[in-house]
């Protein structure tokens, strides 16, 4: 089989929720992030498994990625749409129960005027200047909002995995002054957030990368597990060179390993000649250039035939991988390519 086999732990995720959860006081209700597919590792399965164990708020980015949540979960969960009310969502937004968080006064008048009585919720802007409505557009439609009952009102941090960052405390401020004496839930944390303490709390978190294990929750376990193929090993006597543009040059007689994955699948080629993939404990220097299919493997020290070489896995998180290519573990997950053939375990009720 030469397509990647990616394995996917619910009981991991599971584990980090609960982690996550138990930083909480009972009074404030742990949600859950699985926009983007569950950040690349399945939307439909992470939620189907954290609904059954108790969680009842979820949150997507976009109004289709609430549906293909909703259809996973049936009617039951809340379903918050981070990007709101857009033009042409109000069918399905209605149909499906969804909640839209009202990012704008546009999005407020097209949502109260198209959904009368349908759930939505508020987004400010405290500072990131990304989303939501800033304190004189909130100011002007808070008392319209507020007689129509909004489900939550939520902002989002800038600079939640650096807990000294003088930012935090100046949107807490904010977050406060514009929320404060409102008989609304309030949500203010995703995983950074909550990492910093029961002040930034308020009634409901929404942990994200944390549940997949990522930074900052450095005590989250491990959830991927990506094994690539390998189709073809030749020996490369010294001197020979492998891969496009002849970047490496065997120093030894080597064993090359040809495996099946490439940028197409999300490997990027930062990673030529500078990435490690595992056989077991071993681990197996990635040599020459990534291509778009395919990467080479030099397995001269293996004792073995390997027929799969680990990328991710106990060895190797998505946050090791990402340090060596200058990026973050979002991005490693959510490049997992839709080539690799996902399982998953653990998650029984």
């Amino acid at each position: 089989m030469a397509t990647a086999s990616l394995r996917i732990d619910l009981d991991a995720v599971l584990a980090n929720w609960r982690a996550l959860d138990a930083m909480t006081s009972a009074a404030t209700e742990t949600g859950a992030v699985v926009k983007a597919n569950s950040y690349g590792l399945g939307a439909a399965q992470v939620a189907r498994m954290l609904a059954r164990h108790g969680v009842r708020k979820f949150f997507v980015a976009a109004t289709e990625e609430g549906a293909a949540v909703r259809q996973a979960l049936g009617e039951g969960p809340e379903i918050f749409v981070f990007s709101g009310h857009m033009a042409g969502d109000t069918e399905m937004v209605g149909d499906l129960a969804l909640t839209p968080m009202l990012n704008s006064v546009e999005q407020v008048t097209r949502h109260l005027e198209a959904l009368p009585g349908a759930p939505f919720g508020v987004q400010l802007d405290t500072g990131m200047n990304r989303l939501g409505m800033e304190a004189a557009e909130w100011q002007a439609v808070a008392p319209m909002v507020l007689g129509a009952g909004p489900k939550l009102i939520m902002s989002h941090l800038a600079c939640s995995d650096e807990p000294a960052h003088p930012m935090n405390a100046q949107q807490l401020a904010a977050f406060r002054a514009m929320t404060d004496g409102m008989d609304v839930p309030r949500s203010l944390s995703a995983t950074g957030g909550i990492l910093l303490g029961p002040d930034y709390h308020f009634d409901v978190t929404r942990p994200g990368i944390g549940l997949y294990g990522g930074l900052p929750f450095t005590e989250a376990q491990s959830v991927a597990t990506l094994s690539l193929p390998v189709v073809q090993i030749r020996d490369v006597p010294a001197g020979e060179t492998v891969g496009y543009s002849n970047t490496w040059t065997a120093s030894r007689d080597s064993r090359i390993a040809t495996v099946a994955a490439g940028y197409a699948d999300g490997l990027t080629r930062r990673l030529s000649s500078v990435a490690t993939l595992y056989h077991g404990a071993t681990p197996c220097p990635l040599v020459g250039r990534v291509s778009m299919d395919l990467i080479t493997v030099d397995v001269t020290d293996l004792t073995e035939v390997p027929r799969s070489l680990d990328i991710l896995g106990p060895h190797q998180g998505i946050e090791a991988l990402a340090e060596l290519t200058g990026t973050i573990g979002y991005e490693i997950l959510t490049s997992l390519g839709a080539r690799y053939q996902r399982h998953y375990a653990g998650g029984q009720a």
